[in-house]
């Protein structure tokens, strides 16, 4: 690798293990600054910002990750998360997506398997930099979604979404008009396998039909398919 080095944030308590993650990622070419704590990321972020990809441990001193994670989406701070976590449960693995990772890894793992999630993390945020996502922009009634700049604006007002839901109404764009059964969005959106939860879908569906829908108790966009799944109808006045 050559040139400028890619930024890291390394939020992580266990001394020991961060330590150990920072020479490996420093051996790799990486930069990467240490946090221990919810406070001392945020203080980390706000000097030595901004990072290429933030990776964050759940369980910290003062707050857990998932919250800070909600408090950088919400301050519209997109950079990319990697959760990692000793909580193997799908229902934290589903917490820490909705509260806006981009990827999560459960304790203990594989040096070489968070390696190789760290360099499709940063590929995919290259790729989004450079423009190359399809479905760039995409208008419903009087909405504009802006894949690359992660922006949604109704009569020019902004509207806040979560990463997830990006990534949701992305998938829905890349595959108009097709049914997708709740299992398919959760393995490639969510990328849960053979998860029994597929309320988790049908909250965020809710999510997007009470924000781009006139109606959402009609919806003319995210359609229902009975006992399989959605539709994603593409506003037909275009």
């Amino acid at each position: 690798m050559t040139g400028k080095k890619i930024k890291i944030l390394l939020v992580e308590d266990e001394q020991h293990l961060a330590v150990a993650l920072k020479l490996n990622f420093e051996l790799d070419n990486y930069q990467v600054h240490l946090a221990h704590s919810g406070r001392d990321a945020i203080r980390t972020l706000t000097i030595d910002g901004p990072f290429q990809l933030i990776i964050l441990d759940i369980s910290l001193p003062d707050m857990d990750g998932y919250h800070l994670c909600h408090q950088l989406r919400s301050a519209s701070n997109f950079t990319p998360v990697l959760m990692l976590t000793a909580r193997q449960r799908p229902e934290d693995r589903v917490q820490g997506l909705e509260a806006g990772a981009d990827d999560y890894l459960t304790k203990p793992f594989d040096l070489d398997e968070l390696m190789a999630r760290v360099r499709s993390l940063l590929r995919r945020q290259a790729w989004n930099t450079q423009g190359k996502l399809s479905n760039q922009a995409l208008k419903l009634g009087n909405a504009v979604i802006d894949f690359n700049l992660y922006e949604a604006k109704i009569n020019e007002e902004v509207i806040p979404l979560t990463a997830l839901e990006f990534s949701l109404l992305h998938y829905f764009t890349q595959n108009p008009n097709r049914c997708l059964s709740r299992q398919e969005l959760l393995e490639q959106v969510w990328k849960l396998q053979n998860y029994p939860n597929t309320r988790t879908i049908d909250n965020f569906v809710m999510r997007l039909r009470r924000t781009f829908e006139a109606d959402p108790s009609k919806p003319e966009f995210f359609i229902s398919v009975r006992g399989v799944g959605y539709k994603f109808v593409p506003d037909q006045s275009l």
